[in-house]
């Protein structure tokens, strides 16, 4: 039998709060180069760019950014074969639903955060080519992380019983453990960082919403049913597809589903999620410097420094994380960006016309 194209869905959402003040609502992390000079999510269509294996893939984005996705897919040489714009975010499980029930049934989807750096791409792919034996016989797949250290800003997976070579049951899942049990897991070990990278076929997907998430398959369904259509482009209605309970694949389906599997993988994988991921991921200088945009560095040492605009200079500092972007500059110590969130909410509140110092 001959070996199916899978098919790619790529997931581009999100605010990306943890990167202001470079994310923002109106250019959020997905189409930004925040790791070399290709986007993140141009970056995650090179992954399956290979059309002996893969299909065109199939984008989910907001209306607010649909044609900066276009345009930059366009660059990458990457036309997507299906552009289903949301009319409102409704997180990870109503996405996919719209993506699952815009194919045959018995296509494999592998579904991908458009933000999330692999820099292995062959285990990577080696991974996806022994997880589609399992996809393709009813299993839901997750691919899983070997932990490295204490985590807690990650879901965990407890590897089970192999089901065939690169493929494991899931013993049970675990959202974002506090410091002491994330500490526990690196310890007992048998845990896997989720990597928020799904396989499976569309009808089993469905599948598995009709019995654990009914209300997110009756609105992706009926949204598709009064879809507006030109082209590639399918925009679902917005009344009925806002009725979908905003949940995440994990919570609706994948920590209750029955046939759910993990394929560990080893791909240099990191969902860049703070400005410390993107200065373990970035290049360096002799220093232990990234450094991007006009940046004068004289004795500095370990810091993350980026301007799209004016000149920085940076004099005998050490282990900084320094972001200057339009009129807004972030300084913190390596080590400290979770914090920035709490950040961006407080400008996010501010009055257009708050002076300085204002809170």
């Amino acid at each position: 039998m001959p070996r199916p194209l899978i098919q790619p869905v790529i997931l581009c959402g999100g605010a990306g709060q943890r990167l202001w003040p470079l994310s923002r609502p109106e250019k959020p992390k997905p189409l930004l180069p925040l790791v070399g000079e290709r986007t993140m999510l141009q970056r995650t269509a090179d992954r399956v760019n290979d059309r002996t294996r893969y299909g065109a893939p199939i984008i989910v984005c907001g209306a607010p950014h649909a044609r900066q996705v276009e345009d930059q897919l366009a660059e990458a040489g990457s036309a997507p074969a299906m552009m289903i714009v949301e009319p409102v975010g409704r997180n990870t499980a109503p996405a996919i639903a719209l993506a699952a029930a815009s194919v045959a049934a018995d296509t494999p989807l592998l579904v991908m955060p458009s933000d999330h750096v692999v820099e292995k791409t062959e285990p990577f792919r080696r991974a996806v080519d022994l997880a589609l034996t399992a996809a393709l016989d009813g299993r839901i797949i997750t691919f899983g992380i070997e932990p490295t250290r204490p985590e807690i800003g990650y879901g965990y997976i407890r590897i089970g019983g192999r089901l065939s070579v690169g493929v494991h049951t899931t013993d049970g899942f675990v959202e974002k453990p506090n410091l002491m049990k994330a500490e526990a897991f690196l310890a007992e070990g048998g845990y896997l960082w989720n990597a928020g990278i799904f396989l499976f076929r569309a009808g089993d997907y469905l599948a598995a919403l009709a019995r654990h998430g009914p209300a997110i398959l009756e609105a992706a369904q009926r949204s598709l049913e009064f879809a507006r259509r030109d082209g590639i482009h399918i925009r679902p209605d917005p009344e009925a597809f806002g009725a979908a309970p905003s949940l995440s694949i994990d919570y609706a389906v994948i920590e209750k589903a029955d046939r759910v599997a993990v394929a560990p993988v080893d791909m240099g994988w990191s969902d860049i999620g703070s400005w410390d991921a993107v200065y373990d991921f970035s290049d360096k200088d002799a220093e232990g410097n990234a450094l991007s945009g006009n940046i004068l560095a004289l004795g500095a040492e370990g810091s993350l420094i980026h301007s799209d605009g004016p000149t920085v200079a940076a004099i005998g500092v050490k282990d900084l994380l320094i972001l200057v972007s339009g009129e807004s500059v972030l300084v913190l110590p390596r080590g400290e960006s979770q914090k920035v969130k709490e950040i961006a909410d407080l400008v996010a509140k501010r009055p257009p016309d708050a002076g300085p110092g204002s809170s």
